[in-house]
């Protein structure tokens, strides 16, 4: 179990892992007083505490460049190797309460042949699972093992949005026919928004992934690599996706821009009809109104009604004319 004093300065988890899937877990001082004979370690810190960045820049023994990357704030995907280790920066869905999916959240690894460091801003949940899976005796065996499960874990939760996105844009497309126009057009561009954002980090992270299955440093078995590739392959997969369901979100944008111009033609078209009906009743008006002598019916009495009566009788007529030719 978690100890409440390590997380609150810093240290999310710690386990030394015996490499048969099982660990034991570690407090500060353990983490300090470890010996590679001990097992693999592994270090799992809050980037935004304090403690845990004075250990790292003073007590890790990593040079202090990695630190300054494992501690940035703003990350992309990228993989680095250096003597001593491999940097390793990945980007996951974010989970977490009230936070958009697309905003992914940074998952940043320093891996040793015996030490592996992982930092994170925000909590990823690919690595409680990973914590859970050594609770049950089921965790990595490996460096490479726990590398591959974690970016394994990241992949699947991007693919669950992907889905998610793909499903929502199946649904406009149905209603794009019959549904409020400013409505879809409001989910629409959330869609677009996400789909661009989730693109922004995930593109570069399958170059990482290809990079990192092809890397002979890491000393990969076939297992491992058949794993890191076919991840790869998936999350290309996910670019394409993506740029599908942008396709066809821009598709479906025409089709309501499309909609709507035909119902402001229409509109546009009643109402030139409704004028067409209205300016011979104002030209006899307008005639009849005017103040010269000689104007028809100026001294009967019945006069008004008949105008009126031929007024109507004109309106029906052209309304008649119009519903005929099929302009109303």
């Amino acid at each position: 179990m978690e100890k409440e004093t390590d997380i609150q300065a810093g240290l999310i988890s710690a386990y030394t892992l015996d490499l048969r899937g099982k660990g034991r877990s570690l407090g500060w001082e353990e983490i300090n007083a470890w010996d590679p004979g001990q097992g693999l370690l592994w270090v799992h810190l809050d980037v935004n505490h304090e403690l845990a960045q004075n250990w790292l820049m003073q007590k890790s023994g990593i040079d202090e460049t990695v630190c300054y990357a494992l501690m940035e704030d703003g990350t992309r995907p990228r993989q680095v190797n250096y003597e001593q280790g491999m940097l390793l920066i990945l980007r996951g869905v974010n989970f977490n309460p009230g936070a958009d999916p697309e905003d992914m959240v940074a998952l940043r690894m320093w891996a040793e042949n015996d030490r592996i460091i992982t930092m994170r801003l925000r909590k990823v949940i690919a690595v409680d699972e990973i914590k859970e899976a050594i609770a049950m005796g089921n965790g990595p065996v490996s460096r490479n093992d726990f590398l591959t499960t974690v970016i394994e874990g990241l992949t699947e939760r991007i693919k669950s949005v992907i889905d998610e996105i793909d499903d929502q844009i199946d649904e406009l497309d149905e209603d794009v026919l019959t549904a409020d126009i400013q409505e879809l057009r409001s989910k629409l561009s959330d869609l677009r928004h996400q789909s661009i954002r989730l693109r922004r980090y995930i593109s570069p992270q399958r170059d990482v992934l290809i990079r990192l299955y092809r890397d002979r440093a890491l000393k990969l078995d076939d297992e491992e690599y058949s794993r890191l590739r076919e991840t790869a392959e998936r999350t290309a997969r996910f670019i394409e996706d993506i740029d599908h369901a942008r396709d066809r979100a821009v598709i479906i944008g025409e089709e309501l821009n499309s909609r709507l111009a035909e119902q402001m033609t229409q509109t546009m078209f009643r109402l030139s009809a409704i004028a067409a009906i209205f300016m011979p009743l104002g030209l006899l008006t307008g005639l009849l109104g005017i103040n010269v002598g000689g104007i028809p019916g100026a001294t009967n009495k019945s006069a008004f009604f008949v105008v009126c009566l031929l007024l109507v009788g004109i309106a029906t007529g052209l309304y008649a004319l119009f519903k005929r030719i099929k302009w109303l």
